[in-house]
């Protein structure tokens, strides 16, 4: 796993007012309440688009959006190759553990990854059991959206997302401009 020292801006969209009070100090970085959805794309975290401004604000609709200056410490960074066979490896050992739990396997449903929840954090879990290491970001790039020009590989809305897992990662939060 990285050992992360990068630092990164993340968006986050939100409720204006609760946006107004983190970037006033009315509300603590500690007090704020990670997602923790079954369909959370990248397991659970508190939400960044990074580098896009706009696009959390597009996200958000009339909320309000936060700028973060994020350090990424040890980030499972699925935009390096390294992960992918850590993830199928959790994969593995999660369908494993359905089957003799018998239970079903979450399933994807579009914009709804339960799956990729569900595989992500039982990844984060086994690392932690077996090193003593606690995942603080996660970070991946989503091809998403409709192309921009007929046959184009790039996509309207793809981005990069960070979840932070460990909020002491976000190391300071401004007013976007």
């Amino acid at each position: 796993m990285d050992r992360n020292t990068n630092i990164v801006f993340g968006f986050h969209g939100t409720d204006p007012a609760f946006a107004e009070r983190l970037i006033r100090g009315e509300v603590r970085v500690e007090d704020w309440v990670p997602s923790s959805n079954l369909y959370d794309w990248l397991g659970h975290g508190i939400y960044f688009w990074e580098q896009a401004p706009d696009r959390a604000k597009a996200w958000a609709g009339r909320g309000g959006v936060v700028g973060a200056i994020i350090r990424l410490g040890t980030c499972l960074d699925l935009t390096n190759i390294t992960y992918s066979e850590m993830l199928a490896e959790a994969y593995s050992a999660l369908a494993a553990r359905q089957r003799r739990w018998r239970k079903t396997m979450p399933v994807n449903r579009g914009k709804l990854r339960n799956l990729d929840c569900a595989v992500i954090n039982y990844a984060i879990k086994q690392f932690k059991d077996q090193t003593g290491t606690t995942i603080q970001t996660v970070r991946g790039a989503f091809l998403e959206g409709d192309p921009i020009f007929p046959g184009s590989g790039i996509q309207r809305e793809s981005h990069l997302q960070i979840a932070v897992r460990d909020v002491s990662c976000i190391v300071g939060i401004f007013r976007p401009t």
